[in-house]
């Protein structure tokens, strides 16, 4: 690796760990501020949540916003040593833009490939932990989404369903159960009710009380039973049974792809929320090289306004690839007008086509 490799890659790793502690420190102060009445309210100390949440709220955010960090990150250095004719100094030199470019392409690819790794098996983990906490933060309204009761329907496969007419996904605990079961032509051919349902963690599956079974046989003969309590085992967890919109987050690829093929088997076709965060797990990374050459190619000429200007386009277009990657997310997970897969790749699709062509123009110049 020669000299000019090194002293680009130092800079664009400097500068990146610069930004990465800043933006930290920043979201950590802003964050408990706007939230420590909430956290207090809940009987949590801020102390407490300093340790088991917001280290890993940083590694989502982190995560989420690192393409955006790369790119604001190369244009600031870029555009530094623009300004110290540095570039000039290098091409003049004989050297081609394409080489002065690789030290880019060689640190883009190593961030790429760790966060990508980190996107699929490790930030799961961490969304575990932070999941556990954030309901804690929220207000009222949101935090009502996953603590307060709420009916579920929910179709195991195409022939079986359930019912529950309040169920609390804190205490894995509801009332006004039903569960039914019908043959390929609908017709029903076993049903049971039930007061209360709970689920039992040392025995891994779900208990009825205060039953009513009813059974129907080929002669369309009723046959009733009732008990106490009885066992539901439908080998799955309640997360899994009845997922929330965080439950994506916090599965691993492998865990995330069986979990969507479960859901399809069921003829749930609701999971393109599940599909997005599948899909912008690679996409993310891959962005990082993208909007690597794209910042390359803005700031590698020294031009009137210098830094400043350069920092102001690299904001804008950080702002709209963002914006345009949520409204996409949104978009796709609300209908089905926009295939998941294309939701999160669109927005890799229109800037690296822009990094291309700005890129090959600077080259050729």
């Amino acid at each position: 690796m020669k000299i000019l490799d090194r002293y680009i890659l130092k800079k664009y790793l400097g500068t990146l760990a610069f930004m990465l502690v800043l933006l930290s420190v920043i979201i950590v102060v802003i964050d408990v501020q706007a939230k420590s009445p909430r956290i207090e309210s809940n009987g949590f100390t801020v102390g407490y949540f300093l340790i088991n949440f917001y280290p890993f709220l940083m590694v989502y955010y982190l995560i989420t916003f690192f393409s955006i960090l790369v790119f604001i990150s190369v244009i600031y250095f870029t555009s530094r040593i623009a300004n110290n004719t540095e570039i000039v100094a290098y091409i003049s030199s004989g050297a081609s833009f394409h080489r002065f470019a690789k030290p880019y392409l060689i640190a883009a690819l190593i961030i790429a490939t760790a966060i990508l790794a980190v996107n699929h098996f490790i930030l799961p983990w961490s969304n575990i932990k932070k999941n556990k906490l954030e309901i804690y933060t929220m207000n009222t309204t949101n935090r009502e989404k996953f603590t307060a009761n709420a009916q579920i329907s929910t179709q195991l496969n195409p022939q079986e369903y359930i019912f529950i007419n309040s169920y609390n996904r804190q205490m894995n605990r509801g009332s006004g159960y039903l569960y039914q079961k019908f043959d390929k032509n609908k017709k029903l051919l076993y049903q049971i009710n039930a007061m209360e349902i709970y689920w039992d963690e040392k025995k891994k599956n779900f208990v009825i009380s205060n039953y009513l079974e009813k059974r129907i046989d080929k002669n369309d003969h009723e046959i009733l039973t009732n008990g106490d309590a009885k066992t539901q085992d439908f080998k799955h967890s309640p997360e899994e049974l009845f997922p929330n919109e965080l439950l994506g987050q916090n599965k691993t690829t492998p865990d995330l792809i069986n979990f969507i093929e479960r859901e399809r088997e069921k003829g749930n076709s609701n999971i393109n929320a599940y599909l997005n965060e599948l899909h912008q797990r690679t996409a993310m990374p891959v962005s990082i090289i993208i909007l690597t050459f794209l910042a390359l190619s803005l700031s590698s000429q020294k031009k009137r306004g210098g830094l400043g200007m350069n920092l102001a386009i690299g904001i804008s277009l950080a702002f709209v690839f963002v914006f345009s990657f949520e409204v996409l997310k949104i978009v796709a997970s609300g209908n089905n007008s926009i295939p998941p897969l294309l939701a999160m790749w669109l927005p890799n699709i229109v800037f690296g086509a822009l990094a291309f062509y700005l890129y090959m123009k600077r080259a050729n110049q």
